[in-house]
């Protein structure tokens, strides 16, 4: 007899989903604006990973989108390296910009999390 599946499962994976699309970007700002040293994508990966728990951590090849765009906004900049171990590697910085928009969406994360943590408070068994 085979069990019923479970209903929250897939609400549960569609929500961290979703939630994770709005906290990459801010999460690889906080990753690269801790380090004075460029990073690959590969590197930002692992670290997302060390960090985050693993809660951050997903397909590597979701994160070059996100770079793309960081840059392509004047947030990050990046060059392109050798590498010994294979292709050449795409290094990322964090920029001015990106500094101050680190901030701004720190201040904006801790302004929506503390008003969540609040509506939820006493609400979960």
């Amino acid at each position: 007899m085979t069990q019923a599946p479970d209903p929250i499962e897939p609400l549960l994976r569609k929500f961290q989903k979703e939630l994770s699309a709005g906290t990459v970007s801010l999460a690889l700002l906080g990753v690269l604006a801790g380090t004075d040293e460029p990073m690959y994508g590969y590197q930002i990966a692992k670290r997302l990973e060390q960090v985050g728990d693993g809660v951050l951590a997903g397909k590597q090849s979701a994160l070059y989108p996100v770079l793309r765009n960081l840059e392509a906004a004047g947030v990050l900049e990046s060059f392109v390296e050798p590498s010994d171990a294979g292709p050449p590697r795409r290094y990322y910085r964090i920029t001015a910009l990106g500094r101050n928009v680190l901030r701004a969406w720190s201040g904006a994360w801790r302004a929506t999390r503390d008003s969540v943590d609040s509506v939820l408070q006493g609400d979960i068994p």
